[in-house]
């Protein structure tokens, strides 16, 4: 029997949906006409017969199934475990299974030796940022501009005590020594 050995999916939205319904459609011998190839007629009825057992078989497990969920239910009420306890238990279970997984572990292990291989990268990078910032500072062109700057700053600077040298306030009082606040 291919019947037998399909699995039984008891969460299934349409279980039982077509022994149901064929256990509720009348079998009139007469409509039935011949019997399927290759069958005889004793054959066709012992099997008819064998697939009524089947169904009623299959509708007492329904029965007690549902009388021990009810029960279970009962049990884990009485108990005090709630369905969220339930969901916490199942998650936690859940994530334990996937964080023991080949899949998991490999993933991990590749993520490591990328976030390694990043940051030796990233160190190299700023090693060679600074050496080449301090060539910079070293070389002729930058000297030859810090120098300008320090000239530029030392002229304003020092147009700003000239011009603060003439303009004494005829009382001598707040005579103060001209702040530097220049930008470089």
């Amino acid at each position: 029997m291919e019947s037998a050995n399909q699995d039984i999916n008891l969460n299934s939205p349409n279980k039982g949906l077509l022994a149901d319904a064929m256990t509720d459609v009348p079998v009139d011998n007469a409509a039935r006409g011949a019997a399927p190839e290759g069958l005889t007629l004793a054959e066709e009825e012992e099997l008819r017969a064998e697939l009524a057992k089947v169904e009623e078989e299959i509708g007492t497990l329904r029965q007690v199934l549902a009388a021990k969920e009810r029960h279970c239910g009962e049990l884990k009420r009485k108990l005090g475990l709630t369905p969220l306890d339930g969901l916490k238990q199942n998650l936690s279970k859940s994530w334990h299974d996937v964080q023991v997984s080949n899949a998991y572990k490999k993933t991990q292990e590749t993520l490591s030796q990328a976030g390694q291989k990043t940051s030796a990268a990233l160190s190299n990078v700023g090693s060679v940022i600074s050496r080449k910032l301090g060539d910079m500072r070293n070389s002729a062109t930058f000297k030859s501009f810090e120098d300008r700057v320090g000239t530029i700053k030392s002229r304003v600077v020092g147009s700003r005590e000239n011009s603060a040298d003439g303009l004494h306030s005829p009382s001598g009082a707040g005579d103060k020594p001209p702040q530097d606040n220049a930008p470089f």
